[in-house]
């Protein structure tokens, strides 16, 4: 990339001097691809992201094929990209999932819950309270072999079903996934309906009750533009950990109105302009991105990707 295709370095005050990008494409922006990707091109994805200088990749998900035929190749995949010098999470959803990615040398998995009932019911078919107790065996027995976990949760903001997410239903949920052992969280805008203030709102409620910043990341989505400027109130308020999906890949299977995850290449792009350091090389990353848009026969949803890319 040439000068003139980097932001002008500008630091603000009061933000994190690095920031950890938790890098979901292979996982979180596949599964939702009408055509199945193959095998190899996803092992090849997830070694031009590590390439490209990411750190932590989620390569794939040990769910049942048949919720997720997008990802239904998790035990070919994961040993031709096991010994990559990075962190590979994976989901999993149960003890089954999580024996099958034992067997494989898995050393950080992730539970996937919900803050709302509705859509705890529409993803897995349980209460919220359900859910958390099919968790709490996997939990354990992660911990136990001193495996990393992380606990995701979904619908943090607004529900399709139920409207806007009381704070403090969030940070019950939360909390039990903490208590359950849970490494860290990731506070999911699922349908990409939160704005700054909520954000600030549900990190400062979460902080009284005893959860630290330290322990919390961000995923937001960009149904209405509102991602970047989540995450820079996430970040003003400490957080150093955001997912993101190279190119923009992705949302979430179950609820329609998700239109997408936060593009990595646009959350590197202001990173960078505020002097936060990633360790992540643009041109790299955004390359990764075109070719994989080859690969699925569309552009880029990223608006970095696209304005990187069209540059003569």
């Amino acid at each position: 990339m040439t000068v003139r295709e980097l932001p002008m370095t500008v630091p603000a005050q009061g933000l994190p001097a690095r920031v950890r990008i938790h890098e979901v494409g292979p996982r979180d922006g596949l599964q939702n691809e009408k055509r199945t990707v193959p095998t190899e091109v996803k092992a090849d994805f997830i070694r031009r992201l590590a390439d490209a200088g990411l750190t932590t990749i989620e390569a794939t998900s040990f769910v049942h094929p048949k919720w997720v035929p997008q990802l239904a190749d998790a035990e070919d995949l994961f040993p031709l990209v096991g010994e990559l010098p990075v962190e590979l999470p994976v989901l999993v959803p149960n003890e089954r999932g999580l024996d099958r990615a034992l067997a494989l040398g898995a050393r950080r998995i992730a539970v996937f819950a919900s803050a709302t009932e509705s859509f705890a019911k529409a993803n897995l078919n349980r209460t919220v309270d359900e859910a958390l107790a099919m968790f709490e065996p996997v939990v354990a027995r992660a911990k136990a072999q001193k495996v990393h976990v992380r606990g995701y949760l979904s619908m943090c903001f607004g529900d399709p079903w139920e409207g806007a997410v009381p704070v403090h239903q969030v940070v019950r949920v939360c909390k039990s996934l903490l208590d359950m052992g849970c490494d860290e969280l990731s506070l999911g805008d699922t349908i990409g309906v939160a704005t700054p203030g909520h954000v600030q709102a549900l990190l400062s409620q979460l902080n009284e009750e005893g959860v630290p910043t330290s322990a919390i990341g961000v995923h937001f989505h960009d149904t209405y533009g509102q991602a970047l400027a989540n995450t820079l109130a996430a970040l003003q308020h400490g957080v150093t950990t955001v997912d993101a999906s190279a190119g923009g890949l992705g949302g979430c299977p179950y609820a329609k109105s998700a239109t997408g995850n936060l593009a990595t290449e646009d959350l590197v792009w202001m990173l960078q302009g505020l002097g936060v350091d990633t360790g992540v090389d643009l041109g790299r990353l955004t390359a990764t991105s075109v070719w994989m848009a080859a690969h699925l026969d569309r552009p880029s949803p990223s608006r970095t990707v696209r304005a990187l890319s069209h540059k003569e």
